[in-house]
């Protein structure tokens, strides 16, 4: 199916010295800081979670039960037969999958018992923290990447489809075992990816509801167009992908034991905001009003907010620029206090 689509670029990691993925040295930022998505082929060839993968579903399965210490983990289940999708049922009422709380073993111990099956039935755990899970893991399997503090998370499962969305930070997303197909759209996509609703979601972000594997181009035309722009990966175990914040990316896993280590982290301060809130407030006063209101308002976001370079309040003394003055940890809890005060009235 990837054949249609353009290549996500690649690196070989095994001819970087930069990029050997061990903790010598942080990975480098013109990889990090990419606005492009990138491959890095054998990232994390040397793990052994890694090794232990490439040997087997069931070596890795060993290697995993190691570090297990009576964690719970939020699993989600269709039955046999189903095509591993996780997404909505046909009326958009529910989901098409049951989620429920269940040890981290069971799941090795379902997965395990599936694993020669024809037609097993889907199961799926995605964004669990590693170190809550499965302490200890990330002393052998880690990668250095400088100053960034990221959130560390394990996804694992069969062979699942997860929907084409978005997240805020950037991913640098780890094949530990098995293989997995990322098929990625630029943000600016948007528009042709008829994304299903903002606040009812199969795991906490909006989808696109159109099936990757079967795209129904006439109720969902525009479609076509990011298909055209679509770029696509197949990795291995020991393969890593950099996702830039806002790409959208459909995922899937393409063996009966698929898992994946995946580091996320956000280029801006820990205290400001997510951008979603404004959207959420957009919508809730912007978006109705009259053509030459929005309009206006518009421009006002244009000046003071997507074209600014601090020059927008050049004309006023510091001491009286308020919220335009350059933001720091005192001036958002500020700006959120009168933010509450307002939205309580």
């Amino acid at each position: 199916m990837s054949a249609r689509f353009t290549a996500i670029a690649e690196i070989d990691c095994a001819r970087s010295a930069q990029l050997r993925g061990d903790d010598r040295q942080p990975l480098p930022d013109e990889v990090l800081c990419s606005p492009e998505p990138l491959v890095l082929r054998g990232l994390v060839a040397h793990w052994p979670l890694v090794r232990a993968g490439r040997q087997s579903a069931r070596a890795a399965d060993a290697y995993l039960r190691r570090f297990y210490r009576d964690a719970t983990v939020l699993a989600s289940h269709r039955p046999p037969g189903s095509d591993g999708r996780i997404f909505y049922n046909d009326d958009l009422s529910g989901l098409n999958f049951h989620s429920q709380m269940v040890r981290f073993d069971q799941v090795l111990d379902a997965l395990a018992a599936h694993l020669d099956a024809p037609a097993p039935p889907t199961l799926y755990v995605g964004s669990t923290t590693i170190d809550t899970c499965l302490p200890g893991l990330r002393a052998e399997n880690d990668l250095n990447l400088g100053a960034r503090d990221p959130l560390a998370s394990l996804w694992i499962g069969n062979r699942t489809r997860v929907p084409a969305h978005y997240d805020l930070p950037d991913n640098l997303a780890c094949v530990a075992a098995g293989r997995r197909r990322f098929t990625l759209f630029p943000p600016e996509q948007l528009k042709n990816l008829y994304v299903g609703p903002l606040d009812f979601t199969p795991a906490g972000q909006s989808v696109s509801m159109v099936d990757l594997h079967q795209p129904d181009l006439e109720r969902y035309p525009l479609f076509a167009e990011a298909l055209a722009q679509a770029r696509s990966a197949e990795l291995e175990a020991g393969d890593a992908l950099f996702i830039p914040s806002m790409w959208w990316h459909h995922v899937e896993g393409l063996e009966p034991f698929n898992l994946l280590i995946n580091y996320w982290w956000r280029q801006s301060p820990a205290w400001m905001d997510t951008p979603y809130n404004a959207l959420l407030l957009g919508l809730m006063t912007m978006r109705d009003l009259p053509p030459a209101q929005r309009a206006a308002w518009r421009e006002i976001f244009r000046h003071y907010v997507f074209d600014s370079d601090g020059s927008e309040a050049a004309h006023l003394p510091p001491a009286a620029r308020g919220p335009l003055a350059p933001l720091d940890e005192t001036g958002a809890r500020m700006l959120r206090a009168q933010l509450l005060n307002r939205l309580n009235r």
